[in-house]
């Protein structure tokens, strides 16, 4: 009977989630702009219940200034009018955004991203994350994977999203940090993360730099978490460099308009 019943559900999901991401590549996504911006907040919160948050005022400007930036360049259709931006006080190399507009870096990127490009570059790169709505494509294929859609009915139908529901979708801190995107997913971000900090005016040639300082500061052990499920550093590298005469006109066109961004540590 629950086979029965399961296999219509899970059918009628897959063709009602079926979407494209902003490069034209196949998404299933299952959840609604709205609930992932709810996951996004409470896990958000929690990060910042759980992390140390940067005192540093000089510190925080920075990252402010280069994150307003980019962000200003987001078309006003995918919904987000504000973003929130917290620095926390941590020497791991990484940085992450969540649906709702949250955006969270590590002091420890810092030391890595050494001017306000390379970081527009991680930004950039993060929050294209979220507008290709690459947690709700994660999250929906744990989902299918997981636990089938008949329980995912009977939870999501609950006013709130009670313990089930967060045991079973794996949230809290998982979607902003530990729950890992795909190679595609990665590659796809930097393509559009490219042409997001190109628009805000920063260089995306430091794009290709950033990558390689990422890539040399692992000293051969473990290397920073923004890299534990990247393409290979080469590939990366090799895909920037090919994209840089793609973005080099719109980066020149927001410095002919204006962009000049200032953004100094």
């Amino acid at each position: 009977m629950f086979r029965r019943i399961a296999l219509p559900l899970l059918l009628s999901a897959v063709l009602a989630g079926c979407a494209e991401s902003p490069t034209g590549r196949s998404q299933m996504l299952l959840y609604s702009p709205q609930q992932m911006s709810q996951l996004g907040a409470q896990s958000f919160t929690q990060m910042k219940q759980q992390e140390k948050i940067s005192k540093d005022a000089k510190v925080n400007h920075y990252v402010q200034c280069v994150a307003k930036a980019v962000t200003a360049e987001i078309p006003a259709s995918y919904g987000i009018h504000s973003w929130e931006v917290v620095v926390f006080d941590s020497k791991e190399i990484n940085a992450f955004a969540l649906p709702g507009g949250k955006i969270g870096v590590y002091t420890g990127l810092l030391k890595v991203a050494n001017n306000q490009d390379q970081l527009a570059t991680v930004i950039g790169h993060e929050i294209t994350h979220v507008l290709a709505q690459h947690t709700n494509e994660r999250l929906s294929r744990t989902q299918l994977a997981g636990i089938g859609m008949a329980a995912a009915d009977a939870t999501l139908g609950q006013s709130e999203y009670g313990s089930t529901t967060m045991a079973a979708l794996g949230l809290g801190v998982q979607v902003g940090v530990l729950l890992p995107y795909g190679r595609a997913q990665e590659s796809e971000a930097d393509q559009l993360g490219l042409e997001l900090m190109a628009r805000a005016g920063f260089n995306p040639a430091e794009a290709v730099t950033l990558w390689q300082r990422m890539s040399a500061s692992s000293g051969g052990n473990k290397p920073p978490v923004l890299l534990s499920t990247h393409p290979s550093d080469q590939q990366r590298i090799a895909a920037l460099q090919a994209e840089l005469t793609q973005v080099e006109s719109l980066y020149q066109a927001a410095r002919t308009q204006g962009r000049h961004p200032q953004c100094r540590l």
